[in-house]
This record gives structure tokens, C-alpha cells and sequence, in this order.
């Protein structure tokens, strides 16, 4: 039986019980996962590791999520990348009120541990 790797996801968030948990979860659902607080730092680990999706909060605190999704998709490497933006901005099932995006999707929070596996696994599934 092949070994297939585990899918790369990046997470970024400045709370850091959010980034904590999510990470959690995701590696206990067999992800590969790196996490940071910085919109720079995410640019940089998405440069690194091409991640097969990133999950990103909007409100950062050095630069916002907008920005980081902007400036990786004008790089070659990292413009396919499909983004899930978290966030506290929208309220629980305003979610639908933004349509999907290229390759850009939104979840408001707060969210739970199915919540996150069923967008990514739908993420993923889109993008294969």
C-alpha cells in the first residue's frame, strides 16, 4: 500500500486559542500543519510549503488577511492556492451572503471542528 502524504495546511489567526485549536484538529485529522499570528510570516510559510489550503482570519495584526491573499495570489507559486477565510467580522449564516470567489471561501466564527473539516475536505475536493 502507497504512503500518500498528508495534505499541507497553513492557519493563520492573531488569537492565538484559535490558531492553538484549529491546528489541533487539523492534526488530528492527519494534516500536515503550520500556523502563525502574522500576515508577513503567512507569506512567507506559504512560500516555503505550498500548502494545498490556507486557512486565514482577516484581522491581523501587521497586516490584513485581504493583503496576504493579494499578494500571494500575484506570485505564480502561490496564486492557485485556495484560501478559507475565518472570521469574526460576519455573524453565524451570513457566510452565504459572500459568494465563493475564485478560489476564495469565508466561514464566520465561531466554528466548529466539523464545520473546518467539511469546508476543507470541500476545499480540497474542488482543487484535486
Amino acid at each position: 500500500m502507497e504512503n500518500t502524504p498528508s495534505k499541507k495546511i497553513l492557519v493563520v489567526d492573531d488569537d492565538e486559542v484559535v490558531l492553538n485549536s484549529l491546528t489541533e484538529i487539523l492534526r488530528r485529522a492527519n494534516f500536515e500543519v503550520f500556523s502563525t499570528i502574522s500576515g508577513y510570516q503567512a507569506i512567507k510559510l506559504a512560500e516555503e510549503n505550498l500548502p494545498d489550503v490556507i486557512i486565514l482570519d482577516i484581522i491581523l495584526p501587521d497586516i490584513d488577511g485581504g493583503e496576504v491573499a493579494f499578494t500571494l495570489s500575484k506570485k505564480p507559486q502561490t496564486s492557485n492556492i485556495p484560501i478559507i477565510f475565518l472570521t469574526g467580522i460576519l455573524k453565524k449564516g451570513e457566510e452565504e451572503l459572500i459568494k465563493k470567489s475564485g478560489k476564495h471561501y469565508v466561514l464566520a466564527k465561531p466554528v466548529t471542528a466539523n464545520e473546518i473539516l467539511t469546508m476543507i475536505n470541500k476545499v480540497i475536493g474542488d482543487n484535486q
